[in-house]
């Protein structure tokens, strides 16, 4: 009897700590984050900052930049992390999403890369040379305004940050321009004498910012403005506590740290 007593108590301790070890993965929260490109390693860091919280990220990648606040309207995901303010407001002009920024993470500067074999520098632009861009219309103004800049055209000054091919009013060299799905320029690159290509996209196709562009956005942290990117939550979960937490363990010295050695310099912190 005293060794069935003992084999019974040996049984439910064991379960116990069974249900114990199980216990913490049980009660995690998981939130699903939508994000484009490979560069997500500060995520890393905010799961490592959120485990005493029992909150997990879980990311979900897509190609298709369009795709995914579309998801997040839609309820596929729970946040997304990939875009800046002025595309945002953009989509929600467009699609009437009910969706909002609850929090600044990254500035990803614009840059203009060039094919090797075709120039060696933005003074080797020359007429007949075709440069892609981003198709949208926020990155893709932006990448006007950067030739613009660069000398190689001029755009209306009354439209702004966000000029189209329509608003060109000069060709300084008779350049043509190809639109393209952002996530896209990198592979296009070898049939284009350049590309204006974004920090997270260049890093994702192998690119260095620092040491690959010949000419790069000049991005001012105090006048940034519309171009800090943002985590993003549909407009009804905004003061949702979990999400809050995570913008939280997001805007912290240890996520800046990841950023700054991982990226180097292709981010710039905007908290």
């Amino acid at each position: 009897m005293k060794k069935l007593w003992t084999a019974v108590l040996s049984l439910t301790l064991l379960i116990g700590l069974t249900g114990c070890g199980n216990s913490s993965e049980d009660n995690m929260t998981t939130v699903k984050v939508g994000v484009v490109g490979e560069y997500n390693k500060q995520w890393d860091t905010v799961n490592e900052l959120l485990k005493e919280d029992n909150i997990k990220i879980e990311l979900v990648k897509y190609s298709d930049y369009a795709a995914v606040n579309r998801s997040l309207n839609d309820g596929d995901i729970d946040l997304n992390a990939f875009q800046h303010k002025a595309y945002l407001a953009n989509d929600i002009k467009t699609f009437q999403y009910e969706i909002e920024s609850i929090g600044d993470t990254i500035i990803a500067p614009l840059a203009i890369y060039n094919n090797a074999d075709k120039i060696t520098s933005i003074e080797d632009i020359k007429d007949g040379d075709v440069i892609a861009i981003p198709s949208d219309l926020t990155n893709g103004g932006r990448a006007l305004k950067l030739l613009e800049k660069a000398g190689i055209l001029e755009c209306d000054p009354a439209k702004g940050m966000v000029p189209t091919k329509a608003d060109i009013t000069k060709y300084n060299k008779n350049i043509e321009i190809k639109e393209a799905e952002s996530a896209t320029l990198a592979k296009l690159l070898p049939d284009m004498s350049a590309a204006i290509i974004n920090g997270g996209n260049a890093i994702t196709a192998g690119l260095n910012p620092e040491k690959d562009a010949i000419f790069t956005e000049d991005v001012n942290l105090d006048t940034a403005g519309e171009l800090v990117n943002v985590i993003v939550a549909r407009s009804k979960d905004k003061d949702n506590e979990v999400y809050q937490k995570v913008v939280n363990a997001y805007h912290t010295e240890e996520v800046k740290k990841t950023i700054q050695d991982a990226y180097k310099g292709a981010f710039l912190c905007a908290w």
